[in-house]
């Protein structure tokens, strides 16, 4: 049997999804796509997992494309618009869709579409040895998974355009004070940050996380009253909810709330 590319565990509502190629520095390969499609699956219909943590293996959180599973064949090099279509931009629409919240733990070097794919998380939190490259020109591409959309939204176009024009790294210092992460923290209390963070995420109300994440990604294509539709129709369904009427009732009687997640 082929040995997984990717590691699964979940406890404690939390979800922890490790890439796991650690000699290739966690790169892409077909294998790892389907891999993650099925760990995905696995995740999503597990109603007891209410946060996700997506990891790399060993010194790196993903460093890209492995050019190794591709064809440089003349006359029958890979269609990379096809392998996009099919693999990578699947992953991200799913990440971004993914009703609970995602937490990137990046370690290491998170390269070309491994960048994409942190940004594509909810929160980033990443070690200060830790950095962002957006690697493509140096192969004569063009940024994809995302980040042409990611760069210039968070961090404006003049940056952006630099950074993927220049291929030049980022220190993971740099990118938390651009406003691309959350936080970057020093390397010895990165497991600690990313645990506390995922099992704080783990207690909160669910329904009402994923609904703040379907906003504010459909923030940056709605016009405001588009937006205050979505609010209120989030809303509507919300205040229907298990959690909404515990955390009314907690604050009357001025306790903890108990999250359940619906």
């Amino acid at each position: 049997m082929e040995q997984k590319t990717v590691r699964l565990e979940v406890a404690s509502g939390i979800a922890r999804l490790t890439l796991d190629r650690p000699d290739k520095l966690n790169a892409f390969t077909r294998v790892m796509h389907a891999d993650l499609r099925e760990a995905l699956d696995r995740i999503e219909s597990d109603g007891s997992v209410r946060a996700l943590v997506l990891a790399g293996a060993g010194r790196g959180f993903c460093a890209g494309q492995d050019l190794a599973d591709l064809s440089f064949e003349p006359g029958n090099m890979t269609d990379l618009g096809r392998l996009i279509d099919e693999t990578f931009n699947p992953l991200i629409r799913r990440i971004r869709g993914l009703p609970m919240p995602v937490v990137a733990r990046v370690a290491g070097i998170a390269a070309g579409a491994g960048a994409s794919l942190a940004l594509a998380c909810d929160i980033v939190i990443a070690a200060r040895s830790a950095s962002f490259l957006q690697a493509f020109v140096n192969i004569g591409l063009v940024p994809d998974s995302g980040s042409t959309w990611f760069l210039p939204q968070r961090i404006g176009h003049a940056r952006a355009m630099a950074l993927a024009m220049l291929g030049e790294r980022l220190s993971a210092e740099q990118a938390a004070q651009w406003g691309l992460i959350w936080k970057c923290v020093d390397d010895e209390a990165l497991d600690a940050e990313v645990e506390t963070l995922a099992g704080r995420l783990a207690t909160m109300p669910t329904r009402a996380l994923a609904a703040i994440k379907q906003s504010i990604n459909a923030a940056q294509a709605n016009s405001l009253d588009r937006q205050l539709d979505l609010e209120r129709d989030l809303q509507h369904v919300l205040g229907q909810s298990h959690d909404y009427s515990e955390g009314v009732n907690a604050f009357l009687e001025k306790r903890r709330p108990e999250f359940k997640g619906r």
